[in-house]
This record gives structure tokens, sequence and C-alpha cells, in this order.
């Protein structure tokens, strides 16, 4: 059993990797870390834990009592966290927020679809934003093979968790039901990561337009992609199948693709269609699981030698 430390654990992410977690069966949760909530029951804050775990959120962070570490806070929390604090030797560390994404400071950028050989050796990893998973997944194939030639066009929509937990005026129920918005038009974060990783595949990358927009629902995204391409159907099919072959959780599916499909999975599937010379790529993930917590853990298995779907067999809500 490996012991697992959680820093930030009052969030939306964090309590999706407990869930994960305390049916994980290589797992021991040694602690849960978070300032504001110190002394009370981890599960007087993540309800759905009542009666799987007695734990209480610590004030200190007991480093030497984990074998992994998860960074769970905000964003620029964790440069701040080991400005205080010194790393154990051999402990492991992934970090969801978006601190480490460049590679720096000996993070490996944790999309096991294009980095699996560097996570299994790696000693600290720097988890993918949940946007940035769901259209690089879309793309990945075709800058591999240098396909990308003109501009790209996104548009995704996420549901209400891809904004923290923390409420703010677009999050609040009264706002956001019945109600899209787009937000951060060409310029979300989650550009650079893009951009950076697609360009260190395809030197010559054309533009990426992005247009993120808030869904009236709580969990999902759903991308929609499209570019001008010289393959044909049959042969972008074929590329995809390719390249995703020994990905557990990433499939070509055979007809639209939808939310439903994937929401409580660790699961990313992906729809092709060929309209005259556009190729329309379908991405649809879970922004808390494959976008955030489940691909922390499949991360984790690898770092840890375990099979990569340990933990994260887990049901589509259908209804």
């Amino acid at each position: 059993m490996y012991k697992i430390g959680i820093i930030g654990g009052a969030g939306y992410t964090a309590g999706e990797v407990l869930r994960l977690l305390v049916n994980h069966p290589a797992a021991e949760l040694a602690f849960v870390h978070s300032e504001s909530h110190a002394g009370e029951p981890v599960a007087l804050t993540h309800e759905g834990l009542w009666g799987d775990t007695d734990l209480k959120f610590a004030s200190e962070a007991p480093l030497e009592q984990a074998d992994v570490l998860f960074l769970c806070g905000a964003h620029g929390k964790s440069a701040g966290f080991w400005e205080e604090h010194k790393k154990p030797e051999g402990l492991k560390v992934i970090d969801l927020a978006q601190d480490y994404r460049d590679q720096s400071n000996g993070y490996v950028y944790g999309l096991p679809e294009w980095q699996k050989a560097k996570i299994q050796g790696a000693e600290k990893v720097a988890n993918p934003g949940c946007f940035a998973t769901a259209i690089q997944l879309a793309l990945l194939p075709l800058a591999a093979e240098g396909l990308l030639k003109e501009a790209v066009q996104v548009t995704a929509i996420t549901g209400s968790t891809g904004a923290g937990v923390k409420p703010s005026a677009t999050t609040h129920f009264s706002w956001r039901t019945d109600n899209i918005s787009a937000y951060k038009v060409f310029e979300h974060q989650h550009l650079l990561e893009i951009r950076r990783n697609l360009g260190s595949l395809q030197s010559q990358l054309p533009e990426i337009n992005f247009v993120p927009v808030r869904g009236d629902f709580s969990r999902g995204i759903f991308a929609s992609v499209h570019t001008p391409c010289e393959l044909s159907q049959e042969q972008a099919e074929a590329l995809y199948g390719s390249y995703y072959k020994d990905a557990p959780f990433t499939f070509l599916y055979p007809g639209p693709v939808d939310l439903k499909q994937v929401v409580n999975t660790n699961k990313c599937l992906i729809g092709l269609e060929k309209h005259g010379g556009e190729l329309v790529i379908t991405s649809v993930i879970d922004n808390l699981l494959k976008g955030a917590a489940g691909q922390a853990v499949q991360n984790m298995n690898l770092m840890l030698g375990l099979e990569e779907t340990t933990g994260l067999k887990l049901k589509a809500s259908a209804f």
C-alpha cells in the first residue's frame, strides 16, 4: 500500500481525488491538508465520502508520511507551497495546478497518451488542464504527423465545476441555469500549454482559435474542433485508431459522441467527420476526472509501476 497525502483538500478536484483513492486497492490516505477546514471531518465537506473515511483535515503537511503527494490547490499555490516546504527524497508529486505545466523544475507534463514513458520514470508530474486535455487529445494524432496546415477552430463548453468550488457571479445557480456564455475568447490560459506541446510535435504550428463556453450543467467538456485536412474519412479514422490503439482511456467512437458517455469516467471519446475539405473532431471528457483527478490517479499508477487503469474502471452516468 502506498501512503497518499493531499494538499488543498477542500475543493472539487481534491474531492474527486479522494473519491478515487478511498477505493483504490494500492492507496492508503495518510493526510488531507486544508488550512480553512483544519480539524473538521473530511466527509463533512465531501459528503459523498460519509462512511468511507474517518479522516479529519490536517493543519500541517507531514510530507515524510507520504509516498505520493497530490497538490490540489489553486493555480499559483503549488510554487508557494514549495517555497515553504522541502520535498523529501523519493516523494512522488502530482501537481493539479498550472504552476509547472511548462515542465520547469523537473516536472513532466502528465498527458499519458503523449508522454507515457516519461511519466513512468518521473518523480514530479504536472497534470494537464481540463480544456487542454480535451483539445490536445483531439489534435495530437494530426500534429504528430505534421498535418495541422491551416488555422484550427475550437469551441468547447464546460460544466460549472470547471470554475472551482469558490462561488462567483457566473457559477451562481440563478445565473448559470438555462444560460450559456463565452469567456476568455482566444485568450484562455490553456492555450499556452496546448500551443507549447503541439508545437513540440509540429514546428510550424498554425493558429489555434479557441472559444470557451460556460455551460448550464455541472460537469463535462464537449469540444468541437475543425480544421482543413487532406485526409479522407477513412484515412483519418485509421490515423486516430492507430495513435490511440494502446491508450486504455481514449477511444475513437464510430458515431456522434455526447457527454453522458464519459461523465463519471476517466475516458475521452473522439468522433470524426469529414465535410468537404474540413475535418471535424469532437472530443468529450469529464472535466473533473480525465480533465483533473482521474488523470492524476492515472499518472500516479504509471509513476508507481501499477496497471494504468487501477482504481479507474468507473461507470458512466447514462441517465
